[in-house]
Formats: structure tokens, C-alpha cells, sequence
């Protein structure tokens, strides 16, 4: 009986233990943050709550959904106005590093209330590969009212903070020095040519508010860093570390996962504006830039590479500095968003290529995603199994012909990984 008894206990130890382990290793396939001690939460919480301050914002003990029309949270042209008009006095700090805990970024989304069901696909692929760990805020953004449902279904499926705010109309109507009957002409012209979002005046809007605005709106004033999700986008591989802190460790500002050649009928001129801006501010290009990556004839004409822009992961306080400030207003005033069809990646892309060093930009090999049509899946075998990434390799855009992520390796002499030429054309 005794004999029995012990079995018994032993059996029911090894299942503890082999509990245990299975859930040990299930757990730790993804590295958790270190949560933050008291001291350094108290200092990065003091960080926030000043940054509030100083962007009027109301007491951070707010709850967590923020609907339109709260006290301190409504766009409005006034506000954003203020905000912008110390932007271009503003320096552009060095990016906070605190010791352990979560970095002072937020997700952010601009959509509509039709893109529901798109975004919520979009919030499962971020929250199950990486967010589930660490809890950051969700700026959702649209140039109408966010409704009930959309509210709602999206805060429940958001392990962070979801805020919701409203454009306003000025950062989404024609500005007053575009001659409306000739931006007419030229979506009609586009649209004969059958040249994609040619004939929409809502893609255009977007593009310049993205391009321009997006990093001036109130619930994005108080945030360091930014990571740009779009709606029906997938996450391929777990994001087993912090991409803001790693930007900031590395003291990168930009980055993308996809880079390829703009359409030409879009943006014929986008590199006149930037020839000007460069005459008129040759105080913010930067010594280390990557002209070359852009230009394949010393700045004479724009080869059209871009980072593709559905993807980014940034430093607002870059958007917001003057140097950026400057680029926007010079390609706004030549009106280009309207009588061509600028897209806000060329913008965001030329921007990072003149006003940023080269080692300031940052390819993110190990984050898999994927914005119709495009693929971006890590290269070597053995990271896709330890990142546990569900893309197909031979679907990878990196080093196909029409990708401008060979140029950006070959300009900043970098070493491709193992098996690129299985996956070029």
C-alpha cells in the first residue's frame, strides 16, 4: 500500500513538473519586458504627465476610451494650431531612454468606421505577435465621428490604452492656395490614364494629412514614438523585443520593413520641390544622408525609391522638428497633393533620405508583414523557425527587381543575409 501510495506521489510530481516546463517554454518563446521598478515608472509616468502639460492635455487618470467630444481630447483647428505654431521653434531633443519598462510610444491608425472588420484583423496580428507583452496606447484617427460599435469592438481587443479623436477639417479639405478647377482637371486627366487613386480627391487628403499633419494632433502630442498600422495587414513572425526601444538604443529615427519604386505618372514634379527645398534650407540636410539611395545622378533626378510607408515605426519628435516642418511646407505650398498625386511615402521617404544621416534609418529584417500586394519575410531559415514566422519565403519582395532594398544595402555597405539569392528574380 505504501509502495502504491508513492507511485502515486511520484506520478504526480513528474506531471507538475512537466506542466511547468511546457509552460515555461510557451511563455518564454516571446521575451516579456522587465517590469518597471517604482522609481523609473514614477519618472517615466512624470515624463507623460508633463508632456500632457505642455500639450494641454487633461488629468491622465482619464479612463481608457477617450470617445470624441471628452474635455481636453477633441480636435479642433484652434488646438492644433497652438501646437504648431512651437513646432518649428522647437529642437529636436534626443530620444528618452528610460532604464526598463515600456518606451513613451503609441500605436496609431488612421481609418474609418467601414474599416472595422479590416482593423480588427489587423489588431489580432499585432496584439497576438508582439503588443500582448507590452501593452502600448492605440491612437485611432478619422476625418468623420468614430461610431459606437467601432469603439467599442476595437478597445476590447486592445491590451493598451485606445484613444479615439476626430481631424479636423483644415488638416482634410483643400487649402486655400489650390485652385480647385485645376485639381479637377487633373483627377479627371488621371482618371482617363486609368492611374491608381487618380480620380480621388479623399486618397489625396489622406496623403497630405499623413504627409503633414497626423503627427500634430492633439492625442499624438504627448508620445515619443510611433508604429503605423494599417487596416488588413499581417504580422508574420513574433516581435520578440521592443522596436521603440531598440530605435532608441540604436539612436534610429526611421524605418520600414518594404522599399520599392514609386509610379511615376504620380509624382512627375515631387523632385523639383525637393531641389527647391534643398537650395532654400541647405542648413537641414544632413552630412551623412542617403541622396545616393534617391538619386542615381547626384541629385539631378529622383530615381523613385521609397520606404513603403503602410509600415513605419518613427520618432514624432522628428516629424515635429523644424527641419521636417519645412520640407512638408515647401512640397504643400507647390501644391503637388492636388494637382499631381503625391503619396505620403515618396514625402516621408525623400524627407528621411536628405534631413536624416544614413545610420539613422532602420531596416527591420526580423519583422514580418505583409500590405497587399507585398511581402516582407525574414530571409534565413533559422530566424523564420525561432520567430516562428508563418510567411512563404519565395513570396519575400526584398530582392526582387523591383525592390529598392538591394540599393539600400549596397549605399550603406551592408551584408545580405544567407539565402537572398534564392529569392531574387
Amino acid at each position: 500500500m505504501a509502495g502504491g501510495n508513492a507511485r502515486i506521489i511520484r506520478y504526480v510530481l513528474f506531471a507538475f513538473f512537466a506542466i511547468l516546463l511546457v509552460y515555461y517554454i510557451s511563455s518564454s518563446s516571446i521575451p516579456k519586458p522587465q517590469i518597471p521598478s517604482s522609481t523609473d515608472f514614477a519618472k517615466w509616468k512624470g515624463r507623460k504627465d508633463a508632456n500632457k502639460a505642455a500639450a494641454g492635455k487633461s488629468d491622465p487618470a482619464r479612463e481608457s476610451v477617450l470617445k470624441q467630444g471628452d474635455s481636453g481630447e477633441v480636435y479642433t483647428s484652434s488646438s492644433v494650431h497652438s501646437n504648431t505654431s512651437s513646432l518649428s521653434d522647437a529642437p529636436f531633443p534626443d530620444a528618452v531612454l528610460p532604464a526598463e519598462g515600456k518606451m513613451n510610444a503609441t500605436f496609431v491608425t488612421l481609418a474609418r468606421n467601414s474599416d472595422l472588420w479590416d482593423i480588427i484583423e489587423s489588431i489580432r496580428q499585432v496584439e497576438d505577435r508582439f503588443n500582448r507583452h507590452y501593452h502600448y496606447d492605440w491612437v485611432f484617427l478619422n476625418d468623420k465621428d468614430f461610431d459606437e460599435n467601432f469603439i467599442k469592438l476595437t478597445t476590447a481587443l486592445i491590451s493598451g490604452r485606445a484613444r479615439y479623436g476626430k481631424v479636423p477639417k483644415d488638416h482634410w479639405s483643400f487649402p486655400e492656395w489650390i485652385d480647385q478647377e485645376k485639381a479637377k482637371k487633373v483627377r479627371e486627366d488621371m482618371a482617363e490614364r486609368k492611374i491608381i487613386y487618380g480620380d480621388s480627391t479623399s486618397y489625396r487628403h489622406m496623403c497630405r494629412f499623413e504627409s503633414g499633419f497626423f503627427f500634430r494632433q492633439p492625442l499624438l502630442m504627448e508620445y515619443e514614438w510611433y508604429w503605423r498600422v494599417e487596416p488588413s495587414i499581417k504580422l508574420f513572425c513574433d516581435v520578440g523585443f521592443d522596436p521603440f526601444r531598440y530605435m532608441a538604443e540604436h539612436k534610429k529615427i526611421y524605418s520600414f520593413v518594404l522599399s520599392l519604386y514609386e509610379y511615376v505618372e504620380t509624382i512627375p514634379t515631387i523632385w523639383d520641390s525637393a531641389k527647391k527645398f534643398i537650395k532654400e534650407h541647405p542648413e537641414h540636410i544632413a552630412k551623412h544622408n542617403a541622396l545616393d539611395w534617391l538619386s542615381d545622378d547626384d541629385g539631378e533626378s529622383y530615381n523613385h525609391c521609397h520606404f513603403w510607408s503602410n509600415f513605419e515605426i518613427g520618432n514624432l519628435n522628428w516629424l515635429r522638428s523644424p527641419a521636417y516642418i519645412d520640407f512638408f511646407e515647401t512640397l504643400d505650398k507647390d501644391g503637388g497633393f492636388f494637382y499631381e498625386r503625391w503619396g505620403d511615402a515618396p514625402v516621408h521617404s525623400i524627407a528621411a533620405g536628405l534631413l536624416l544621416n544614413r545610420d539613422q534609418v532602420h531596416f527591420f529584417e526580423d519583422i514580418g508583414y505583409w500590405h497587399v500586394p507585398f511581402t516582407h519575410c525574414p530571409t534565413n531559415e533559422k530566424k523564420r523557425l525561432d520567430l516562428k514566422c508563418s510567411c512563404n519565403p519565395t513570396d519575400n519582395f526584398d530582392w526582387k527587381g523591383y525592390s529598392c532594398t538591394n540599393k539600400w544595402f549596397d549605399l550603406n555597405k551592408m551584408q545580405r543575409p544567407e539565402g537572398y539569392r534564392d529569392q531574387q528574380d
